[in-house]
């Protein structure tokens, strides 16, 4: 257990960061699930935006790395297109 004022307050920050990532990801996850589950075309392309925006905050807060952000948008991106 920390001994130190500092320390103490370091890992109270950490850990209301790490529940924040955790649920930004958590988030963006169901996003991205319920996007893919969606066989309107009209509606799909309407949540590409918005999921497509959830992966690049994702991306600059740095809970996921730029290249699986990117490889996300593609996929995804992807799928919707093929929908007939």
């Amino acid at each position: 257990m920390a001994n130190h004022k500092a320390t103490k307050k370091d890992i109270r920050q950490s850990e209301k960061r790490r529940e924040l990532n955790r649920y930004y990801g958590k988030t963006t996850r169901n996003a991205i699930r319920n996007l893919l589950a969606t066989t309107d075309k009209t509606a799909a392309n309407e949540g590409l935006t918005k999921v497509i925006s959830m992966i690049d905050k994702l991306a600059k807060r740095n809970i996921i790395h730029k290249n699986k952000a990117s490889n996300l948008k593609s996929g995804i991106t992807k799928r919707i297109h093929a929908l007939a």
